[in-house]
């Protein structure tokens, strides 16, 4: 009997895969942990997946709602999961059909340990029971944490995971939240949809926040932490620098700027404040349809940094149709006065062979924040960037 088991598990492995197809540009939803951490339940999932469809998140590309830790009660006397009843007292099941019903996706959170960051049961050696039930739920999308999982292999770990997904036959998008430990991105294109690259991020734009055995870590500081990753992105398999601190106490500069990056990144956009209550402010910035679409750029692309000085830096990104996206950063607490002359530069993305030829060829500039036309590449570009802020530009051939 254990020969036959073991042959089964061997088949197992062999013939699973992730689904394919499911995060062909990157993710975009929300998720619970930025805002709420563990004070979550059934009522305030339903209101957030109300708020995303009446602010307009979900006519701008917002697809998921994602419950993280502490969702999670008892197991079962079979080892299935179950939800929390005090928190979840419908089950997963009916609020899964409620987040179906507004024309969003359900996801949900486990971990690869014994336990959940929270301290919940995870899913370790309960993998293809959890997928099973995750199906049965109807969740479109799973979160899956790395605490307490002293001794094991991160890659056989997501590995196991994957192959649970895959055996219960539901896709699911595998988003594998190892904090770039173990390198996710030279194992994980084959097995998740999307890898963390960093810690947890904090709701700052420029500091550490030091928690004794472990640290937060600010918006640039996680910025700086993507240097070399772009590599390893595209399509369908995403490096994945943590959710979006927007709406959640930095100022409307420094989330513009962080917004700003992340669209650069072409990171996943899984918003973490609380929608059903946003400023004007917040709305704009998440629901600016010109900058996500540099995000959701069909190339999937990862913009890179080209220049860096003194407080101020430019990334470029390679879009559809010879199209590029231009930020300027400004990291300082200063205003910086920009004077950019376009036709002293050729920008090469030797990577995927993409360039910028600004001396032999002329773009249209569009200012994606002020979504208004200003001009071509064939005068210098003038403007002055405030502190902790973005000018975000979309570039358009006119003339070869």
């Amino acid at each position: 009997m254990k020969k036959f088991f073991t042959i089964i598990l061997i088949a197992t492995s062999i013939f699973a895969q992730k689904f394919e197809k499911l995060a062909l540009t990157p993710p975009m939803g929300w998720n619970s942990w930025n805002k709420f951490g563990c004070n979550i339940n059934e009522e305030i999932i339903k209101k957030m997946a109300d708020a995303m469809v009446e602010s307009g998140m979900k006519d701008a590309g917002y697809q998921y709602i994602i419950i993280d830790d502490c969702w999670q009660g008892q197991r079962d006397s079979l080892g299935f999961i179950q939800p929390d009843p005090e928190r979840f007292p419908s089950g997963m099941k009916a609020l899964a059909d409620y987040i179906h019903s507004k024309g969003l996706k359900f996801g949900i959170y486990s971990d690869a340990g014994w336990y959940t960051c929270g301290g919940r049961p995870g899913s370790r050696g309960y993998e293809f029971q959890d997928a099973k039930k995750y199906a049965e739920w109807g969740v479109d999308y799973l979160k899956y944490d790395w605490c307490y999982t002293e001794g094991l292999n991160a890659e056989g770990a997501y590995l196991t995971m994957r192959n649970a997904l895959y055996a219960a036959k539901r896709p699911i998008v595998f988003s594998i939240c190892e904090w770039g430990n173990n390198r996710p991105w030279l194992w994980a294109k084959n097995i998740g949809h999307l890898w963390r690259t960093t810690g947890d991020i904090t709701a700052c734009f420029d500091c550490v926040v030091d928690h004794g055995t472990w640290k937060s870590w600010g918006v640039m500081q996680i910025l700086d932490m993507q240097k070399g990753l772009r590599a390893y992105a595209g399509p369908d398999h995403w490096n994945d620098p943590d959710m979006l601190e927007v709406g959640n106490g930095m100022s409307v500069n420094e989330d513009r700027a962080h917004f700003s990056m992340w669209c650069m990144l072409a990171a996943p956009l899984i918003a973490g404040n609380d929608l059903s209550n946003m400023t004007n402010e917040t709305k704009e910035i998440l629901t600016n349809k010109e900058v996500i679409a540099v995000n959701q750029d069909s190339l999937g692309i990862q913009g890179f940094k080209y220049f860096e000085n003194d407080g101020l830096e430019i990334w470029f990104k390679p879009l559809m149709h010879d199209n590029w996206a231009v930020c300027f950063l400004n990291r300082s607490t200063k205003p910086i006065e920009l004077n950019f002359q376009w036709n002293n530069y050729i920008v090469i993305d030797s990577l995927f062979n993409k360039e910028a030829n600004f001396r032999n060829n002329i773009y249209q500039i569009r200012d994606l924040w002020l979504k208004k036309d200003i001009g071509t590449t064939e005068k210098n570009f003038h403007s002055v960037i405030p502190s902790h802020d973005v000018i975000m530009l979309r570039l358009k051939p006119i003339k070869k």
